[in-house]
């Protein structure tokens, strides 16, 4: 087990923090893409639906009729399935994370640098630590839909990896580049 400092612990928590934003906000990119395409394709279908209404009223022959029914079929069964999926719900449960947890990351830069610059004592820091921790953990008391456990597993993935390719057999053992540097430059102030 290797010794962890506080400074290294809020550089840890400041670094698990960003990676869940990066999460989260292509989360959300991602299925506004989704959005936007399921949209467009339920308004290509109602445009053929209604173009072909519109041909049948003038050559009422069965290939507009049965154009009309598919194609107004196709675009209920899309906007049903998209409504049922609540993929604007989950856009904006992952925006409103993301967002929170952009903010969460700004003070933990910010605590470092006033950790850095000497400007606070040890119990000041512990509690700086402590509060921005319960505001992580508060970023994520909204509910998220049925798939969280898909983009827990992606935030998941840099971590693995990072251990198989350092040998570690578990992935608490290993630490980022970024704290392999001297830390001991950087010690809390008492």
């Amino acid at each position: 087990m290797f010794r962890l400092s506080v400074v290294d612990h809020v550089r840890l928590n400041f670094d698990r923090t960003s990676q869940n934003y990066t999460v989260h906000a292509k989360a959300a990119e991602r299925l506004a893409a989704l959005t936007a395409r399921v949209r467009m394709g339920v308004l290509v279908l109602l445009g053929i639906a209604t173009a072909a209404a519109m041909a049948s009223l003038i050559d009422p022959r069965r290939p507009f009729l049965v154009t009309t029914a598919v194609a107004a079929g196709l675009a209920f069964g899309a906007h049903a399935s998209y409504l049922a999926a609540r993929i604007e719900e989950r856009v904006n449960a992952h925006r409103a994370c993301a967002h929170r947890l952009w903010l969460v990351c700004d003070k933990y830069r910010s605590l470092l640098g006033e950790i850095q610059d000497g400007l606070l004592d040890r119990a000041s820091v512990l509690r700086r630590r402590d509060e921005l921790s319960a505001e992580v953990h508060a970023a994520y008391d909204q509910g998220f839909s049925f798939d969280q456990n898909a983009y827990e597993g992606a935030r998941e993935q840099p971590e693995l990896a990072a251990g198989e390719a350092e040998g570690g057999g578990e992935p608490h053992d290993v630490l980022p580049p970024s704290l392999h540097a001297d830390v001991r430059k950087e010690q809390v102030p008492h």
